[in-house]
């Protein structure tokens, strides 16, 4: 079992009980609206512990609006990998597993294993993205999303967006794009996604309020070399378009 901890603001670590461990393990499920970030120590001890894998999972993991980010020492080095759950400031040791990073979302070990199938499908499927085998990778999409995960939806839209993109299914990945969106309202690459549609439908009006959104969001993307191609491209349409 993992073993939760409070963090005093001196950042001294008080032990919790079995009963306390239960709820505060209840009140960080996926459903609980409390829990807004997941913070990996990322520190020697933990590193060496797994914490970049366990970085991994929980980020495939969780549901929209729980940020989950890399951090500095937790103070409880030889017991981790080591989180830190907020804004409760409660401390999970021992979560060096996919399946123990899961329960940070949830309790229940059906909903563990459904969002772990899950989050594996979504996995191959950006393998075979990566390969450019966008028909394999929908159908494996398609299933993940079947199995309603309760983390990493989002995403899952969003990469059979780009899949149904490269397979010239432009209606079809504007419709997951938006959904993807819909669920998750700060997640960029949705909106990147929606852009990328746009283009293609040549709706380049639309395609442009679609990136200026990412930007808004997160302005750090306008110096990525990937972003910079988007507006590029675009300029080059809305220039066509105008001689025409």
């Amino acid at each position: 079992m993992m073993e939760l901890t409070v963090i005093s603001p001196l950042n001294n670590s008080l032990s919790l009980s079995h009963p306390q461990r239960r709820r505060l393990t209840a009140a960080s499920c996926a459903g609980s609206s409390s829990l807004s970030e997941v913070r990996v120590c990322t520190n020697r001890t933990c590193r060496k512990q797994g914490s970049f894998q366990t970085l991994e999972a929980l980020s495939g993991l969780a549901p929209p609006g729980v940020a989950v980010n890399a951090c500095g020492c937790l103070g409880r080095c030889g017991s981790g990998p080591n989180l830190a759950l907020l804004p409760e400031g409660v401390i999970v040791s021992h979560c060096g597993t996919a399946a123990r990073a899961a329960r940070i979302f949830c309790d229940a070990d059906k909903d563990v294993l459904r969002n772990l199938e899950a989050l594996a499908l979504r996995k191959r499927a950006e393998s075979e993205l990566e390969r450019g085998n966008f028909s394999d990778a929908e159908v494996l999409l398609t299933q993940a999303i079947a199995m309603s995960p309760s983390g990493g939806i989002h995403v899952m839209y969003k990469d059979r967006s780009v899949a149904r993109l490269g397979m010239s299914n432009y209606s079809g990945a504007l419709e997951d794009a938006k959904e993807a969106s819909t669920l998750a309202p700060q997640y960029t690459e949705a909106y990147l996604c929606q852009g990328d549609a746009l283009m293609a439908m040549e709706q380049f009006d639309e395609a442009e309020k679609s990136y200026s959104t990412s930007s808004q969001i997160d302005p750090s993307i306008r110096r990525s070399r990937s972003f910079k191609d988007r507006v590029e491209r675009l300029q080059q349409k809305l220039a066509a378009a105008d001689i025409s």
